[in-house]
This record gives C-alpha cells, sequence and structure tokens, in this order.
C-alpha cells in the first residue's frame, strides 16, 4: 500500500516547481508508486488526490468542518486506501445527527495526518489545492508513468471521461486497455474546453484564419446523449441532471434523427424566449425542480451511427446544421480578417453578451484540455473596492489572511459590502496583505478580522448579479485580485451606484443575435448564438 504522506510530499514538490516537465516527472513518479500496488482502486483514488480532487466528488464536507482541526501527528501511517475509505464514509453519513458524525471523522482523520498530509487533504476537501496539477498535466503524467504516448491517453480521456479511470487502466493495461475506450452513447465525454485570450488579435494568432465567432451565452455546458426515446443530460462536470431539464430532453427527442451526441449550453428564458441572468440558470439548474432552460447546440460529436470527434469543425459543424434546426443550435459566423473578428466581438458586447469563442475551423474535437483550438475573448471588467476584513486562510494558506471582504463607496457615507474573493492572490501577496489588514485591524475574530476601510484594491471580474445575500443588493461573478492601489484612497473608490449601473446589461433571445447589416462578412452568415 502506498503512503498519503508519499503524494503529499509528491504535491508540496509539485508546487514548488515552475517548469512543466519537471512538475510531469514529480507526478509521473507518484503514479508509478501507485502503480506498483496493482490496485485500481488506490490507484483511481491516488491519481484524483494528484490533480487536487476526491475520488467521491462529494462528501458533504465544507470549510466550516476544517475550522478547529487536531494538531497535526508525528508519524505518517494514513495509506491511500485509508484515506479513501474515511472520505467514503464521511459522504454515506446522513440522518439525525449526521453533522456530528461527520465533523467526528473529520477530526478523526486529520488527528492521524502529519503536518504536510494536512495541507494536502484541507486542499482537497476544500477545492483549494494549488499546485499547478491540472487534469491536463497529469494526464501527460500519467503517459510518462505508463510509457504511453500523451496523445493515446488523452483520447482516453475523451471518451471516457474520467481521469481516474483512465490513470488506472494506462498504469495496469497499458496502451493495449487505453485503446479499448470507444465512444459510448450514454456515457459522458470530457468537453472540450476554450483558453482565454486577452484580445481578439491574440486568439486569431493561435486559431489561425478562416475562423469560426460565435457569441459568448451566459449559460451552463450541457452534452446531450439520445439513443431513441432513451435521452441523458449531463452537466459540465459530467454529472446527470436529466432529471432536473425534462425541458431538454423534450427537445432532444424531437429531432429528427435517432441517435445523437451534442455539445451545447443552456438557458434560462422568458415566456418571450429571452434570456434571464445567469444565476437564474445556475439556479434552476441546481434544484431537482425542472426549471424553463433552454438548449442552444454548438457541436455535434456523434450522430446516427458515425462518430464525429476525429472530423474537423467545418464537418462536424455541418452535420449538427443539418440534424438540429436553427432555433437549437449556434449559428456560426465565418471570418477571414481580424477585422472582422473584431466587429463580431463587437456586435456580442451591444447584444449584452458575455464575449466571443473564437473557434479553429480544421480543429478535431479535442480531449478534455484547454487546447489553442477554441479561444474565449471577454472584456475586462475591473473595479476599485475597500477591503473591509479579511479571513484567515486554509490548507496552504493556513496562517494568511486569505479571503477578502470587498466593498463599494456609498457618496452617502460608508461602504457597502459586495462579497468575498481570495482569487488571483499569489504567495508574495498574501504575505503582504497579511501585515498590512493587521495593521488597519480594529476587531480581531477568531476567523474575521476587521479592518479600517482604507485599503484599496482592483479587483477584475466577469459580471454583476442580483443577491440577497449581501446589503447592496448585487454581487460580482469571479472576481478576483489585480493589484492593490496605494496610490489610491478610499474616497477614490468605485461607488455602489456604478456597480449596480453594470448589472442592467441587456438579456436577449439567443436568436436575436444578428450582426450588424454594414458588417461586411462572407455570404451565407447570420445569426449569432453561443456555447
Amino acid at each position: 500500500m502506498v503512503l498519503f504522506a508519499d503524494l503529499a510530499a509528491t504535491s508540496a514538490a509539485v508546487a514548488a516547481t515552475s517548469g512543466r516537465r519537471a512538475k510531469i516527472e514529480l507526478l509521473a513518479g507518484a503514479l508509478k508508486g501507485l502503480a506498483r500496488s496493482g490496485d485500481s482502486r488506490e490507484i483511481e483514488a491516488g491519481a484524483a488526490y494528484l490533480a487536487g480532487e476526491m475520488r467521491q466528488r462529494q462528501i458533504g464536507v465544507g470549510w466550516a468542518s476544517l475550522r478547529d482541526l487536531p494538531p497535526s501527528a508525528d508519524v505518517a501511517t494514513l495509506t491511500v486506501r485509508d484515506v479513501d475509505a474515511r472520505l467514503a464514509e464521511m459522504g454515506t453519513v446522513a440522518g439525525a445527527g449526521s453533522q456530528a458524525r461527520r465533523r467526528a471523522l473529520v477530526q478523526s482523520l486529520f488527528a492521524a495526518a502529519t503536518a504536510d498530509e494536512h495541507r494536502l487533504l484541507s486542499g482537497i476537501i476544500s477545492g483549494e489545492v494549488r499546485q499547478g496539477a491540472q487534469a491536463g498535466l497529469l494526464a501527460d503524467a500519467i503517459a510518462v508513468a505508463a510509457g504511453v504516448a500523451p496523445t493515446v491517453v488523452r483520447r482516453a480521456l475523451l471518451l471516457s471521461g474520467d481521469l481516474k479511470m483512465v490513470a488506472a487502466t494506462a498504469l495496469i493495461g497499458g496502451v493495449a486497455a487505453l485503446g479499448e475506450f470507444r465512444l459510448t452513447v450514454g456515457r459522458p465525454l470530457a468537453p472540450m474546453l476554450a483558453q482565454a485570450a486577452s484580445s481578439i488579435e491574440e486568439a486569431l494568432t493561435a486559431t489561425g484564419l478562416p475562423a469560426s465567432v460565435d457569441a459568448k451565452l451566459d449559460g451552463i455546458r450541457v452534452q446531450v446523449h439520445r439513443d431513441g426515446d432513451d435521452v441523458a443530460v449531463f452537466s459540465r462536470s459530467l454529472d446527470d441532471i436529466t432529471a432536473r431539464v425534462p425541458e431538454i430532453v423534450a427537445a432532444a427527442r424531437a429531432l429528427a434523427g435517432r441517435v445523437a451526441v451534442l455539445d451545447g449550453e443552456a438557458l434560462a428564458v422568458d415566456q418571450s424566449g429571452r434570456a434571464r441572468p445567469f444565476q437564474e440558470t445556475a439556479s434552476r439548474a441546481s434544484r431537482l425542480a425542472p426549471g424553463a432552460l433552454a438548449p442552444f447546440f454548438f457541436d455535434a460529436l456523434h450522430l446516427d451511427g458515425t462518430d464525429l470527434i476525429d472530423e474537423p469543425g467545418t464537418v462536424r459543424w455541418a452535420a449538427l446544421d443539418a440534424a438540429v434546426p436553427a432555433s437549437l443550435r449556434v449559428a456560426r459566423i465565418t471570418v477571414e480578417s481580424p477585422a472582422e473578428a473584431e466587429a463580431a466581438f463587437a456586435a456580442a458586447l451591444d447584444h449584452g453578451q458575455e464575449g466571443v469563442v473564437i473557434k479553429a475551423a480544421g480543429a478535431a474535437y479535442d480531449v478534455g484540455r484547454r487546447g489553442a483550438a477554441w479561444i474565449k475573448v471577454k472584456p475586462r471588467h475591473t473595479l476599485d473596492l475597500v477591503v473591509l476584513a479579511a479571513e484567515w486562510g486554509h490548507g496552504r494558506r493556513r496562517g494568511w489572511l486569505s479571503n477578502l471582504h470587498l466593498g463599494a463607496r456609498d457618496p452617502a457615507g460608508g461602504f457597502v459590502m459586495l462579497g468575498k474573493t481570495f482569487k488571483g492572490l499569489t504567495d508574495a501577496m498574501l504575505a503582504w496583505q497579511t501585515a498590512r489588514l493587521q495593521e488597519l485591524a480594529i476587531d480581531r475574530g477568531e476567523w474575521v478580522v476587521t479592518v479600517l476601510p482604507e485599503l484599496v484594491v482592483e479587483i477584475a471580474f466577469d459580471g454583476v448579479q442580483a443577491s440577497t445575500r449581501y446589503p447592496g443588493g448585487v454581487t460580482l461573478r469571479f472576481a478576483r485580485v489585480l493589484r492593490y492601489r496605494e496610490d489610491k484612497s478610499a474616497s477614490d473608490a468605485d461607488t455602489i451606484a456604478a456597480v449596480r449601473a453594470l448589472s442592467h446589461a441587456a438579456h436577449l433571445r439567443p436568436s436575436d443575435l444578428v450582426l450588424p447589416a454594414d458588417l461586411d462578412l462572407p455570404a451565407d452568415q447570420g445569426e449569432m448564438v453561443e456555447e
């Protein structure tokens, strides 16, 4: 059996290493150690831990359970199987007294863990392992450890959608076993992801011309599998959400073909078909009760017996257009020049959309990693806000003030809290803000340190949405720290009125997203809806 401490040591070493090749070698060494056990369950659990995840994914343990943890053990005794079994047990606790029982299990696990194991466990449970070992990197490490080509591993990942299973298959069965993975209708595939770029020019440098430009809809990713009347709908994280989206099931059954695997986006819409704010889409998708979500498909991976994942985008999209009515699909705009792409970007923003996704027309549907074939471009919104308080961090951030409470200036006096973020903070920033905020502290609680509202921080974010949780009635989506603005005083911070104004973006019907009539585009290019 493999000691969990070995994985904790690897995780710490990977976090301290900047080079991609060096990270891969470290991860591959740990995977080889797991492979020697010959135990597929241990390999799956260990691979998940190296990626900063759990084999069980959800066990009902949150931030609150990670407070007041017991002292660490002096000697490493936990094995990977021990940790997996204990986490699984936490996930099965239910009924009266379950919260206390689950907390007792957490305390017992951490009491048996060393200091290094504490850090990795906290990160895994909280989802805050920051070591740079994303799925793509771990897939390459699996290839090195198993002695197979990275393309073979990535294809198996695409077809199975399960990195843990791919790791066990590669390390036990090698290339022959990996080759047995097939596209199976009803089993979700790892979704192709878009890499971010800061400009249209940067995106086109990666994709080349001609390229397809889609407006980026503010919805949730869905993958729809249909085999006759049997329909399954999966989320981006490959969770089965079929029971929550009967309207998407009905739309899939109404298609002319009998068998299909389609990739797309789902949006909450009103009775007129106009898109609702993202928070309504996310809320409806997360509830067990059905909600009014409309699907908009942008790719076809399989149609009536024909696999399409290896075909270029132009072939897949033509097949999609033939199989799915225009009202349910992304109408694509092909651009031949940077000027046309810039115009398409401006049109999408004018219609209240997040931005665009630029796609290489000749690229196949790649594995579940962020590559250079699909590039998303969004305008970067920023605000200068004031730090009102900060929370002590967990895991590798223990001992640092991490989660910042952010406030906008109220012209009538004081500041209005908008939300919290710990994103974007480097170790150097964490160390600096911990010292600076303690200098400004006016109340040192056990968990939260309240400070004088003097420190201004520049925050980037993707949008503003309504919120009943915060006093201003709005909060920021995907807020992250860019830099501290010591050159500004709190009186220079943005006002709550300015923030609220940003929440009033238009939400049009996806089918209304047309380009300006004076935009010179190739013939037969029309509406623009997205992913």
